[in-house]
């Protein structure tokens, strides 16, 4: 039963009440009113600034004013730095003298481009030929100009499900249908072009990496033939004609200031037409903020920002600390959370936004509850006048964490966007074949939910599809399916498959929808869905697990089939009907979309859902929070120094999370997470100074019999309560010691076209520089949603990165490297003994887990004794063998 009424508290479950909320200091008063006095040279540029309204800050104003040379502007969240931008591009113009048509101005949306344009523009005394003039454009509509003007005529090939239809038609071609998931080919394969690399160099070590490879490279030819190449193809073609000297003087000439947006963003090949672009004068400003790099999973280098002076000599570094957004308890929040991580800039925003309410804190039992939570209180938010639909956003960590707070909204006619075009949980690729067995559980006849049947065969869903629908012309049956029964196409095997199918479709009726989920998936779903290579493709398969797992959650609510498919498509139904919000711009609507597209919007107020142990920070970057006898079975394995890294990259996130709030912050972190235990996430006890243990630390430490653990509900939270968040760790709690926060019953691109390259700095006339086609234009849209996007909804933090079969060399060196010092010496690891242990009985699954040893106790004894675990990785069933494992003193040997 959930409960009705969200309750709210001021500080996150299991921090104790003497601890401060933390608080950024106020920022000083002075504007460029006061800090430029009139007698200075640009005094009349600034005075004219602050007739518009625009007042800079001490740091903004520092900004401004840099003439030549490298310039690392790191721009806190809210701190005004598209404001800085356009201002420093009118400052070049109207008090250095320079050439309109000498500035280039690079970011990664054609809206952020085409705001960069308007704000020029719109600064007093520019002309609107000097603000057409100014190239404010994203990589990509540069790259696609220069390969214009030098012939290039390809059509932009950048529709995701085009492209997935061609992986997918090569795959059938190739006869590796079921092998791997056009999406995460295609994201292996825009990573390795990213790193500037060609895909004939794709390696191919195993067979996994040639069948990958060789599809990949049908890929390539597929486009080569129909004169066609995607968004990666601009970028990598660009980047190999600006190696030509003759190509890149004269845009060196030309381009004499260049500024880069959102600097943290870039991926290799984009830093390196930058500083090609950059090399003869060096006058280069960045513009990023190191604290919100979230997408190294896109390419994305956080080391841009921190290695930026190495690579510029004597480069001016400039930080813009003043937040004019975000509420002083919200902003502090933020900023205590984000300085826990080790590989930053140091930085601390200042305060000057408007004054709102103290974040506040929830601890719903699950996720259902958590979204009726929400949504409740938003809707008497809105009742009371406090905030309209649209002043609201939910923001979740990935797709599948969406569902429950979808559902709320849905069924309570609360006007929303959803960002992103997901479809309706239930509609997903990945969960429509269970639904439409479900469906044909209930109707046999149902035609429509024939196609997604088909594939769990293994049977091609169009050859089979016709074989089924000609059948039936000659005569039809109560289970059209059973025609597959008849197919010569089929091996004899295949054809006793279906006759099992049915079988299990007709049992279906009779089961509790999560019952007959769990039966699906333990009879066929999760090995059909597991086929190909692992050590490539993990990453998909961990999402793809944790969008099963929201499945069951999902249908443990509903008593029969029957209701929860009319659930289904009634959510379905309603949701188009919903659909016409996206359309309409200024829409009373709630927000709701992933922390990654998030980033570079603001909120008067915000809801973060999903703050708990394994979705924020997300199960991928807490893999050394697994016991080593489970971590040994994983089938990629990482160093600590990529966990740590990804662990701080789930930090940023809940960073950008934080700082999207104005006013009003709210943060639930839900008591389960599919089923299983989940602790507020450490990110906010952190915050509020509790310290953390490292489990990997700790478990060194049991080898002297120093022990200690987090996430049980016996571990101790340490913490001192200071306003600054620092503990000394003085005062422990337990976990559940926090009673006052107990509820009862309940636990816890641009569109002006660039000029051709010139061999001077002469400007052409307008039509002439008219050099990206329309249809360019069309595409261009379509490369927004996806560079806003970045893939987040499908794949996870990033932290496996460096897959198998698309990482290069440099990476593995450094990542080796940097690990190498915390490796077990020779000596230890020879040292071996055969342990009892639990294996996978499934032939594709290498989980193993490690019995417990007979001086365990009496407890763990008696639960030993009741048969195998489930399998951590696949939920199959286990059995009992043997297996040479390192002796590491791990029970007191």
């Amino acid at each position: 039963m959930l409960s009705p009424n969200s309750t709210f508290y001021p500080r996150p479950l299991g921090v104790t009440p003497a601890a401060s909320l933390p608080n950024s200091p106020s920022a000083p008063l002075e504007t460029s009113r006061q800090l430029v006095s009139s007698d200075e040279r640009d005094a009349p540029y600034f005075r004219s600034l602050e007739e518009v309204g625009i007042r800079l800050n001490g740091p903004q104003i520092s900004a401004v004013r840099h003439g030549k040379g490298p310039l690392l502007t790191l721009a806190g969240a809210g701190c005004g730095k598209t404001t800085v931008l356009a201002a420093r591009a009118g400052y070049l113009m109207e008090v250095s003298g320079v050439h309109a048509g000498s500035i280039l101005l690079v970011t990664f949306t054609n809206k952020a481009a085409t705001e960069m344009k308007d704000r020029i523009a719109a600064l007093p005394g520019i002309r609107p030929a000097a603000a057409r003039a100014v190239q404010a454009r994203t990589f990509h509509s540069f790259a696609l100009t220069l390969l214009r003007h030098y012939g290039v005529q390809e059509e932009i090939f950048g529709e995701s499900r085009a492209q997935h239809t061609v992986i997918k038609m090569l795959l059938r071609q190739y006869g590796m249908s079921e092998a791997f998931q056009p999406e995460s080919l295609l994201a292996m394969l825009s990573a390795w072009k990213m790193q500037g690399s060609e895909t004939n160099d794709l390696p191919e070590k195993s067979q996994e990496e040639r069948d990958a490879k060789r599809v990949l490279l049908g890929y390539e030819a597929w486009k080569r033939d129909r004169s066609k190449m995607d968004f990666d193809d601009i970028l990598l073609r660009a980047a190999a004609l600006l190696r030509d000297p003759a190509v890149l003087k004269p845009l060196q000439q030309r381009f004499q200031y260049i500024m880069v947006d959102e600097f943290q963003d870039t991926n290799g090949l984009q830093y390196e037409i930058v500083q090609k672009l950059a090399a003869a004068h060096r006058n280069l400003m960045v513009v990023g903020d190191d604290d919100q790099t979230i997408y190294t999973f896109n390419g994305a280098r956080q080391e841009s920002i921190l290695e930026f002076d190495k690579v510029y000599p004597g480069a001016r570094i400039v930080t813009l600390d003043i937040n004019y957004r975000s509420d002083a308890r919200i902003l502090g929040l933020g900023s205590e959370l984000v300085a826990r991580n080790k590989r930053r800039r140091d930085k601390r925003l200042r305060a000057a936004g408007h004054r709102g309410d103290a974040p506040r804190f929830a601890t719903p039992s699950n996720a259902e509850e958590e979204a009726a939570w929400v949504v409740n209180q938003l809707c008497q938010q809105v009742e009371e006048g406090l905030h309209t639909y649209r002043d609201i956003a939910i923001l979740h960590r990935t797709a599948s964490s969406s569902r429950a707070i979808f559902e709320q909204l849905v069924l309570k006619n609360v006007p929303f966007v959803q960002h992103g075009a997901s479809p309706v949980f239930y509609d997903q690729s990945l969960i429509r074949p269970l639904m439409d067995h479900m469906r044909l559980s209930l109707n046999p006849r149902a035609m429509e939910a024939l196609p997604s049947a088909l594939g769990p065969l293994y049977v091609s869903r169009d050859a089979g599809l016709e074989w089924i629908q000609h059948s039936e012309q000659q005569q039809a049956k109560k289970y059209p399916l059973i025609h597959l029964a008849k197919w010569d196409k089929l091996k004899p095997f295949q054809q006793e498959q279906v006759k099992e199918r049915i079988k299990l479709i007709k049992s279906l009726t009779k089961l509790k929808p999560v019952i007959a989920i769990q039966e699906m998936r333990r009879q066929f779903y999760d090995k059909y869905m597991e086929s190909g290579d692992p050590s490539i493709f993990t990453h998909y398969k961990e999402t793809m697990l944790e969008t099963l797992d929201e499945f069951e959650a999902a249908a443990k609510k509903f008593e029969t089939v029957e209701e929860f498919i009319q659930f289904a498509d009634e959510l379905s139904r309603r949701h188009r009907e919903m659909e016409s919000l996206r359309r309409a711009q200024d829409s009373d609507a709630v927000q709701l979309m992933t922390i990654h597209r998030a980033k570079g919007l603001e909120f008067p107020c915000v809801y973060w859902i999903g703050a708990s142990e394994g979705i924020v920070p997300h199960s991928t970057a807490l893999r050394q929070d697994i016991p080593e006898d489970q971590k040994a079975a994983l089938t990629v394995q990482q160093t600590d120094a990529e966990l740590d890294m990804a662990l701080e990259e789930e930090r940023r996130l809940a960073y950008v999370a934080i700082t999207r709030a104005k006013q009003y912050l709210y943060v639930t972190s839900p008591a389960s997470h599919h089923g299983k235990p989940a602790e507020v996430s450490r990110f906010l006890l952190e915050a509020f100074g509790m310290e953390v243990p490292d489990k990997r630390k700790n478990r060194d430490d049991s080898r002297t019999g120093n022990h200690a653990s987090y996430g049980s509900g016996s571990s101790n939270w340490k913490g001192n309560g200071n306003t600054n968040g620092k503990a000394n760790g003085n005062e422990s709690r337990t976990r559940n010691g926090n009673a006052a926060y107990a509820r009862s019953g309940s636990r816890p691109q641009g569109r002006d076209a660039m000029s051709p390259v010139q061999r001077g700095s002469d400007l052409r006339s307008a039509d002439q520089r008219s050099a990206i086609r329309q249809s360019d234009r069309r595409d261009f849209e379509v490369l927004d949603e996806r560079d806003e996007d970045r893939l987040s909804e499908r794949r996870g933090s990033g932290v496996i990165r460096n897959h198998t079969a698309f990482s290069t060399t440099g990476v593995s060196q450094a990542a080796s490297s940097s690990n190498s010092s915390g490796s077990h010496s020779s000596g230890d690891a020879e040292r071996t003994e055969t342990v009892a242990i639990w294996k996978c009985s499934s032939s594709t699954c290498k989980a193993w887990l490690r019995q417990k040893p007979d001086g365990a106790s009496a407890k763990s004894s008696k639960k030993a004794t009741s048969g195998p675990p489930p399998c951590p990785l696949c939920s199959g069933t286990m059995e009992a063998s043997t297996r040479k494992v390192p002796v590491t003193g791990r029970f007191g040997r």
